[in-house]
């Protein structure tokens, strides 16, 4: 991919990693529209954090770094809606932002993460919350039934628990723009050792 590209945009009261699962009901006819042309075109779009309004209104307003979503899966619901699965891939930051006629918002992006970096291994002193996140995945179902897992990867593991624990959505916001996943293995091992299950 170029430095900058043009991306459909998906604000949503979620915060989606790289690598991470997301499930969603499809209903808005500007976003029907957008996963047909990303189907059509093997292409991404980006999910963004809600900052303002809601989801579907005029006035919502949303984060300048995201992360782009690929279509895995697709499907009719049961109450007649389209659903897809996506897999997180890039993290972004929106340079300009504009709307279109249909209401899609459009972003000229810049891509935040190196494709070709090299991924950094999970220390020792927080070999714990890789340890923690082997016994808990398998128990959560389908959502991370399909995902490749890479435990020694502190990007992936990092990204994982911070989908996982029960977070404020800013929280889990910041700690997508962390550049460093050791720095965010860092915030996350004290949450950890304060709570017996993180889960609850």
């Amino acid at each position: 991919m170029s430095r900058a590209s043009q991306l459909s945009l998906f604000p949503l009261n979620t915060v989606l990693f790289p690598c991470g699962p997301l499930p969603l009901r499809i209903f808005e006819t500007r976003y029907i529209d957008m996963v047909k042309r990303c189907m059509r075109e093997d292409c991404c779009f980006g999910v963004v954090l809600v900052s303002g309004g809601a989801e579907s209104g005029q006035p919502a307003g949303y984060t300048d770094i995201g992360t782009t979503a690929r279509i895995v899966d697709f499907n009719l619901l049961s109450d007649g809606l389209l659903g897809i699965t996506c897999r997180g891939e890039r993290r972004f930051r929106v340079l300009k932002r504009w709307r279109e006629a249909d209401g899609l918002n459009i972003g000229s992006v810049e891509w935040i993460d190196d494709a070709s970096a090299e991924s950094v291994r999970v220390p020792s002193g927080f070999r714990h919350l890789a340890d923690l996140l082997r016994r808990v995945l398998p128990e959560l179902g389908d959502l991370y039934a399909g995902l490749e897992p890479r435990y020694d990867d502190a990007e992936w593991v990092g990204g994982r628990l911070v989908e996982i624990l029960p977070l404020a959505l800013e929280d889990k916001q910041d700690c997508l723009e962390l550049m460093d996943p050791l720095e965010r293995l860092a915030l996350i091992a004290p949450l950890i050792k304060r709570t017996d299950d993180p889960l609850d």
